[in-house]
């Protein structure tokens, strides 16, 4: 797929707009992979925090993780309002859930909800 100048402005725009890699690839018909390759080799486009670990090309992101709280092991122990947000791989000794106070109708606290959502300015 070539990237022809108008498709690049195009990315630029919804870039700027805050538009997911995925939102941007269906608009512009592409896959989110091409819209993450093509970012990252467009210098003047400011990289964002990966929504997996928080990470831009390695370094941390700017956000300020959450303090690390009390460890809750089992989901079962997880009140209906409590953060979900994982800690560790599921397979290890030390697996646990973040466990604070989730924010109305999501699964997280409000720290974790910005680090797991986009959230776009109209």
């Amino acid at each position: 797929m070539k990237w022809s100048e108008e498709r690049v402005e195009r990315l630029r725009v919804l870039w700027r707009k805050g538009l997911s890699t995925a939102e941007i690839g269906r608009e512009l018909g592409v896959s989110k992979n091409s819209v993450v390759g093509k970012v990252n080799r467009t210098k003047d486009l400011k990289q964002r925090p990966s929504p997996i670990v928080g990470r831009v090309k390695g370094r941390t992101a700017a956000r300020a993780k959450p303090a690390r709280p009390q460890r809750i092991g089992d989901p079962v122990e997880l009140g209906p309002q409590m953060c979900r947000w994982p800690f560790g791989d599921p397979g290890d000794a030390d697996f646990h859930f973040c466990g604070k106070q989730a924010a109305p109708g999501k699964p997280y606290c409000l720290p974790h909800c910005e680090l797991a959502y986009v959230i776009r300015s109209r």
